[in-house]
């Protein structure tokens, strides 16, 4: 680490790049204090109902812009590049890419990792389970988690039998495959010149490739899916120096650490304790609760992953996770597909204005329902709909239910770990809208604090980046603005009922698609 200190200290870079938007954040070492922060959009296609697609180059190209635009940013306020010892990434996760290693060219499109494409697949990797059980746990001893379209192999898979040129490129050994993370940390670390392939643990957790006990690429896995370990990247930890940046403003800066968005979060948080547990509210959402050097096996449908590794020779952090595809996403469709809202920061004032009826219950399972049901053939329904209905209703309700799917997961992960939750910490886009956090409290019954720092995906990049360059011991908790906390407000009999409530719209989405 170098020993130059300019005007604001030692600094970090993030890199966070979401699902619909790339940023880079500079941080003063060691800290939540933001000096500089530039932020881009990203395009999403949908070449058909049910897939998403992102352009891998243009992942590269706005997460460089960003890069360039806060560190003019930082010049500008009289600070220099010189004074970044580390970069850390963070990531959407699951999002597949497959590239060629000595032209650096993507051979298809990212899938991204709430496209659906793959429902087939796993239909037919079921159809070889042995004994024919179509067991969608089959796998889960190994890897923590069910075979679902979600996941990284599953894309991977589907991309080598339907696209020629992946699977030619698998077979001849040009071929490489990574998450988001792996194909930024290649890119910026030389590309085809030198490039390094590598992954962090809580990334690879997440592919249904990697052993979740010894946290290798396992080769049962790779032959299930049919995946030749050539195209894999390295397993690393989540803080240690992978590579040195090549070109740009950044030139020569290590980049030192590396998680999963959620997880990231999680440390961001400072949930690093046994018991704690985080929710992000974002496109989709997505609740973490740390079990420590435990690996809880889920029976009520949580997937088993890893939270972190501060260094390699640390043992690993694991976490409980149940995750909503469609949080954020809602608001997003009443605006764009059925003029309900001309803006989502809307929803909250016209929600307010629902009369308090309580009898409109929004399920948004658009391409399935994720943790704690994984039915891929589950579809939205609003149920409940009178005479008085109007739209404040149905907006209020798509915010509602972003809580209950908060609500099943938290039940689930109480019984699996058999010590239920004291508070809920959370972050994210939509904890700025202060009616969801209060109906949050309200249906699961504990107090629910917003962080008081909103860039925690981004802080837990920084922070075990600064900790991979030996910045910090780590862990090294750090001072944390505090934030507001919000208090149920309803009776355990209100929360009771209107909880059945969801739970009756939730049987009534299941088993529409039959294909």
């Amino acid at each position: 680490m170098s020993s130059n200190i300019g005007k604001f200290g030692p600094l970090v870079g993030a890199i966070d790049e979401g699902t619909s938007s790339a940023r880079f954040i500079i941080f003063k070492a060691n800290s939540s204090e933001v000096v500089a922060v530039h932020q881009k959009e990203l395009e999403q296609r949908f070449p058909q109902e049910g897939w998403v697609e992102q352009d891998p180059q243009d992942i590269l190209e706005v997460v460089t812009t960003c890069i360039e635009k806060a560190v003019e940013q930082l010049v500008s306020l009289g600070g220099s590049p010189k004074d970044i010892v580390a970069v850390g990434v963070t990531n959407q996760r699951e999002t597949t890419i497959v590239w060629d290693k000595t032209t650096g060219k993507p051979l298809h499109n990212a899938i991204v990792w709430l496209d659906m494409r793959t429902t087939s697949t796993v239909d037919k990797l079921l159809d070889s389970v042995p004994n024919k059980t179509r067991n969608k746990n089959y796998l889960k001893p190994l890897c923590g988690l069910p075979l679902s379209p979600y996941f990284s192999a599953l894309k991977l898979r589907w991309l080598s039998e339907k696209v020629d040129v992946v699977s030619r490129a698998m077979k001849n050994g040009s071929c490489c495959f990574g998450t988001v993370d792996s194909w930024i940390i290649w890119n910026l670390t030389g590309g085809p010149n030198g490039g390094k392939h590598v992954t962090d643990v809580s990334n690879a957790s997440r592919t249904m490739m990697m052993n979740i006990e010894t946290l290798k690429w396992d080769p049962l896995l790779l032959k299930f899916f049919e995946v030749p370990k050539s195209v894999l990247p390295e397993i690393k930890s989540s803080s240690e120096i992978y590579g040195y940046i090549k070109n740009g403003p950044l030139k020569d800066i290590p980049i030192s650490g590396c998680l999963g968005d959620q997880q990231a979060a999680l440390v961001g948080q400072m949930c690093l304790q046994k018991g704690q547990a985080k929710a992000t509210y974002g496109t989709g959402c997505f609740v973490l609760y740390n079990t420590g050097d435990i690996r809880v096996n889920s029976s009520r449908g949580l997937l088993t992953t890893v939270a972190y590794q501060l260094g390699s020779k640390s043992q690993p952090c694991y976490a409980l996770e149940g995750s909503v595809a469609v949080a954020g996403a809602a608001l997003g469709w009443l605006r764009d597909n059925i003029g309900l809202l001309e803006n989502a920061k809307d929803s909250q004032g016209l929600a307010e204005k629902a009369t308090d009826n309580g009898s409109v219950v929004f399920v948004p399972a658009f391409s399935g329902l994720y943790a704690p049901h994984w039915r891929q053939d589950a579809r939205g329904v609003i149920c409940g709909i009178t005479e008085d209905t109007n739209s404040n209703h149905i907006i209020k309700a798509a915010l509602e239910a972003v809580c209950y799917q908060v609500r099943d997961i938290l039940d689930a992960m109480n019984e699996d770990c058999g010590i239920p939750l004291q508070l809920l910490k959370v972050d994210g886009g939509m904890t700025s809208n202060s009616l969801v956090m209060q109906m949050q409290a309200d249906l699961i019954g504990i107090n629910v604090i917003k962080a008081g720092f909103a860039e925690s995906t981004a802080l837990g990049a920084a922070l075990v980046a600064y900790w991979g360059v030996g910045g910090a011991n780590h862990g090294t908790p750090i001072p944390m603005t505090s934030g507001i906390t919000y208090t149920p407000r309803i009776t355990e009999d209100e929360r009771d009922m209107r909880y059945k409530q969801w739970r009756m719209a939730v049987d009534r989405s299941l088993g529409w698609d039959q294909n």
